[in-house]
């Protein structure tokens, strides 16, 4: 029997997706001025499910104080600020306007997490199935975000494929031939060669567990 606990999961789940698809086509699709009004509203009901998430947390009797701690700090990034910004006819630059946007879609992942605890709880091979996920959707992210941000004032970017190439040279250490011009960019150009130093042992280590793993089977 399906729990209660599994279904709102499963919901946090569907709604990163859909937040994350809907970014997606909003960066590749939009004017990279102002959010569509379609986006807006797929954001706040998005929020809206996570406040609900932040809620349902609260009535777990036996948590202690370091899980409301966490918690709190879900529901902070759930809030729907650039909704209420927009209700409140308050203009924002786009630089800003996207830091905004961005706080649910750390959400997001966040609900996508249950999709690395199903990983981990299986096999080894799971766990490297887990880092794999997590490197792809933070390394899309940032192709994403580099990409909203230096078209039209990067003369080296010309497409979502040369900033997905950018990001993915960045993550791996290797670097490509497009520099960034914008503030954003030029953090995303630190921050991405720091997750691949950081992820990338995990990988050495797991490929060289493996190979021992399977010599020893061999010998024995």
């Amino acid at each position: 029997m399906i729990s209660a606990g599994f279904m709102t999961r499963m919901i946090n789940l569907l709604a990163g997706i859909a937040l994350l698809v809907g970014v997606s086509i909003e960066v590749l699709t939009g004017n990279h001025y102002t959010y569509s009004e379609w986006y807006l509203w797929l954001q706040f009901f998005v929020c809206i499910i996570f406040i609900f998430d932040f809620a349902s947390a609260l009535a777990v009797r036996d948590a202690k104080g370091r899980y409301y701690m966490l918690n709190l700090l879900f529901l902070i990034i759930s809030i729907p600020y650039l909704n209420i910004l927009a209700w409140l006819d308050l203009p924002l630059s786009r630089g800003v306007a996207i830091v905004v946007a961005s706080l649910p879609l750390l959400r997001s992942f966040v609900a996508m997490g249950v999709v690395v605890q199903w990983f981990i709880s299986g096999k080894a091979n799971r766990l490297f199935s887990a880092y794999v996920f997590t490197v792809v959707c933070f390394t899309y992210l940032a192709a994403l975000m580099f990409y909203d941000y230096e078209l039209g004032v990067n003369s080296k970017l010309h497409s979502f494929g040369d900033a997905l190439w950018w990001s993915w040279m960045g993550v791996t250490t290797v670097g490509a031939a497009i520099f960034p011009v914008t503030g954003i960019g030029k953090v995303l150009a630190v921050m991405l060669p720091a997750l691949g130093m950081m992820f990338f042992p995990i990988f050495t280590i797991y490929v060289t567990n493996m190979y021992d793993i399977k010599r020893t089977n061999k010998e024995q």
